[in-house]
């Protein structure tokens, strides 16, 4: 006869503890929708284009920082990526460092470059991600840490420009939407780990 693995006074335990976990879970994400977001697609035409998202983070400017350089591996999206795994990201932050991913048999990407690295307070990066790596285009990529009541606000700036056949213009809204994505797993990230401000 087959014993069961978890006896019911322990199984009570455990489905007692996966919805503690559960329910802290739903409320930090409703926590993290809670806290403001502001995006917008500043311009877009042929030649380029500009976007800008704000959103207030639940984690001091440091901890934010943190997360967004030595942590991006454990919240980047995979979709996004060459491998099919975040696991391979790495944000080496200082200048000169490397935004990379690692991959299969040696194999690696360089997504984009630092320029500028103040920790706690501006990360600056250039270069093109996902297609536009594959044109003629450059890109600045900056964030800034703001001390807010409620955290950090993170203000990212994405300026492309140069050309492309069929122009830039219509690929504006699809890559401010994956960023805008990939910020709030940011957000949401340092939500569960972090919760308003408290340091893990």
């Amino acid at each position: 006869m087959l014993t069961p693995l978890v006896s019911k006074a322990s199984s009570a335990g455990v489905r007692g503890a996966l919805k503690l976990t559960l329910g802290t879970t739903a409320l930090a994400l409703l926590v993290a929708q809670v806290l403001p977001t502001r995006a917008e697609l500043l311009a877009a035409g042929p030649n380029g284009f500009v976007s800008e998202h704000v959103l207030v983070l639940p984690a001091t400017p440091d901890r934010t920082w943190t997360a967004l350089t030595d942590e991006i591996a454990l919240w980047w999206d995979a979709e996004h990526s060459y491998g099919g795994k975040a696991d391979g990201f790495s944000l080496e932050a200082v200048a000169g460092g490397c935004f990379c991913e690692h991959l299969a048999d040696g194999a690696s990407v360089q997504h984009m470059q630092v320029v500028q690295a103040l920790p706690g307070r501006r990360l600056l990066m250039h270069g093109g991600l996902g297609p536009l790596a594959q044109m003629g285009v450059a890109g600045a990529m900056s964030f800034a840490f703001v001390p807010h009541q409620n955290g950090t606000e993170l203000r990212y700036r994405y300026e492309v420009g140069g050309f492309t056949t069929g122009g830039l213009e219509a690929l504006a809204p699809a890559v401010d939407a994956v960023q805008l994505g990939q910020l709030q797993r940011l957000k949401n990230y340092l939500t569960i780990r972090s919760p308003l401000g408290v340091e893990p």
